[in-house]
C-alpha cells in the first residue's frame, strides 16, 4: 500500500472503532442509568431505537444525494461529530441528573449520525485506496469493527467493577478518545477520489438494476442473521439453555465478536472466492441457528451461539465487496445502500424473535405444549424465536449460491 495512504488507513481504523463503541455504550449501561436515574425500560430500549433510526436516515440521505456532499470535507468532519455527541451524552447527565434522558437521547443523536457517516463513508475510502488486494482490506476493515466490540464489552465491564456505576461519564469521555484520534489522523490524510452518481437521476437509474436489488436482500439477509444471534445470544443462553447471566453474558456478547472478528481477520489473511464464501456462511449459520434452538445440551446450544459469529462474519463485508465490484460507478451511493439494506436486517429481525418470543409465550396452547416438553413457557417461546431466526440465513443460501454461480471480479452489466 502507498505509504502516504498509511494515515488514512489507521483514520478509518479507529472511526470503525467508534463505530463499536457508540453502538454498544447504552446497552452495557442499561441497568446503571435505571439505577441512578430511574428510566424505564422501554425509555431506555428507545435509545437503540434512536440509534437505529439516525444510522438508516443517513443511510438513506446518502443513497440518493451523495452527489451533493464534500465527500472529503465530511470524511473528517465525521469523528467530530462523534466527540461532540459522547460529549453530550457523558456531560448533560452530569449537570442536569433530573432531565439526563433528555441529554442521553440529544447525545444518542448526535453520535449515531457520526456512526451512520462512518458505515457510508469508511467503507468507500477502504475501497478506493490502492491495494494488492482490496477484498481483503475490506473484510480487515470490518474486523476491526467486531474486535473493536470485544474490547468495548470488556473494558465497560471491567471498568463498571473497579469504578462503579456513578461514575459512567468518565467511561464515555474513555471513548471519547477514539473519535478524537481518528479526527487527527483524519486532519492530515489525504482522501482519494471517490464516484458518485452526478445527480439524483443517476441513482434512480441505478435502482432498475436487478443485480443491485440481489446485493441489497442479500445483505438484508446477512445484517439479520448477524444482529440476531449478536442482540439475542445472552438473554438466550440465560433463559433458554438456564446457562448463568455472567456466562451468558461473555459467551452471548464477547465469544460471538471474538469469532465475528476471528472470521473476518481469516479471510482478510487467507480468503478468497467471496462467492462461496457467503454461501457456505449462510449454510452453517443456518445449521448453528437450529442447533442453538432444539438441542437439548446446554453446551451444544452455548457453542452453536458462538459459532454463528464465524459463519456470519463476512455475510456483511462480504456482500458490500460484492456489490462494490459489481457496480463499481454507484461509488458511495451503492455502499450507502447497502448500508440501509443491512440496518433495516439488523433492526427488522431481532424485533420480529421478540415479538415471535412474547406471542408464544401467550397463547396457551403453546403453554400446554411447553408442559408436555418439560419447559417453561418462556423458554418454549425463546426456542421458538430462535428458530424464527434461522429463517434469514435459510433464505440467504439460495440467494447467496445464485451469487456464487455468476459473481466475477468485474461490473456487471445492466440486467
Amino acid at each position: 500500500m502507498d505509504p502516504k495512504f498509511k494515515r488514512l488507513k489507521y483514520a478509518c481504523y479507529t472511526s470503525n472503532i467508534t463505530m463499536s463503541a457508540v453502538g454498544n455504550l447504552s446497552p452495557v449501561l442499561f441497568l446503571t442509568f435505571r439505577s441512578l436515574y430511574g428510566i424505564s425500560y422501554s425509555l431506555l430500549g428507545l435509545l437503540v431505537l434512536i440509534n437505529f433510526c439516525t444510522q438508516l436516515t443517513i443511510d438513506l440521505i446518502f443513497s440518493f444525494f451523495s452527489h451533493r456532499f464534500n465527500i472529503p470535507k465530511t470524511v473528517k468532519t465525521m469523528p467530530v461529530i462523534a466527540v461532540c455527541g459522547l460529549a453530550v451524552y457523558a456531560i448533560y447527565p452530569l449537570i442536569f441528573p433530573d432531565t439526563a434522558y433528555v441529554g442521553l437521547v440529544f447525545g444518542t443523536i448526535i453520535f449515531s449520525a457520526a456512526a451512520g457517516l462512518g458505515e457510508v463513508l469508511i467503507s468507500p475510502v477502504i475501497a478506493a485506496i490502492p491495494a494488492k488486494d482490496p477484498d481483503r482490506e475490506m473484510s480487515k476493515l470490518h474486523s476491526i469493527y467486531a474486535w473493536g466490540v470485544v474490547g468495548v464489552i470488556l473494558i465497560s465491564t471491567v471498568f463498571l467493577l473497579v469504578f462503579h456505576g456513578e461514575n459512567w461519564y468518565w467511561l464515555a469521555f474513555l471513548f471519547l478518545l477514539i473519535p478524537l484520534t481518528s479526527a487527527i489522523l483524519f486532519a492530515g490524510a489525504e482522501i482519494p477520489h471517490m464516484d458518485t452518481p452526478e445527480r439524483a437521476s443517476g441513482a434512480l437509474q441505478l435502482l432498475k438494476n436487478r443485480g443491485l436489488w440481489l446485493c441489497v436482500l442479500a445483505i438484508f439477509l446477512g445484517g439479520a442473521s448477524e444482529c440476531t444471534m449478536a442482540q439475542w445470544a445472552s438473554g438466550y443462553l440465560e433463559q433458554a439453555l438456564g446457562i448463568p447471566k455472567v456466562w451468558g453474558d461473555i459467551f452471548g456478547v464477547a465469544l460471538f465478536s471474538v469469532m465475528l472478528g476471528l472470521g473476518r481477520s481469516m479471510y482478510a489473511k487467507y480468503g478468497k472466492n467471496i462467492g462461496k464464501v457467503l454461501f457456505l456462511g449462510g449454510i452453517g449459520a443456518t445449521l448453528c441457528y437450529c442447533i442453538a434452538a432444539v438441542s437439548p445440551f446446554p453446551i451444544f446450544g452455548l457453542l452453536a451461539c458462538g459459532l454463528t459469529g464465524f459463519c456470519t462474519s463476512m455475510l456483511w463485508p462480504g456482500n458490500l465487496i460484492v456489490a462494490s465490484d459489481r457496480f463499481p460507478a454507484g461509488g458511495v451511493f451503492i455502499f450507502a445502500l447497502m448500508a440501509a439494506g443491512g440496518d433495516m436486517g439488523a433492526s427488522v429481525a431481532p424485533q420480529l424473535v421478540g415479538v415471535i418470543t412474547d406471542l408464544a409465550i401467550k397463547v396457551p396452547a403453546l403453554s400446554d405444549l411447553a408442559q408436555t416438553l418439560s419447559l417453561a413457557p418462556e423458554q418454549l417461546g425463546m426456542k421458538m424465536g430462535m428458530l424464527v431466526g434461522m429463517l434469514f440465513p435459510l433464505v440467504g443460501i439460495p440467494v447467496y449460491y445464485s451469487i456464487f454461480r455468476t459473481y466475477k471480479k468485474k461490473p456487471a452489466d445492466s440486467e
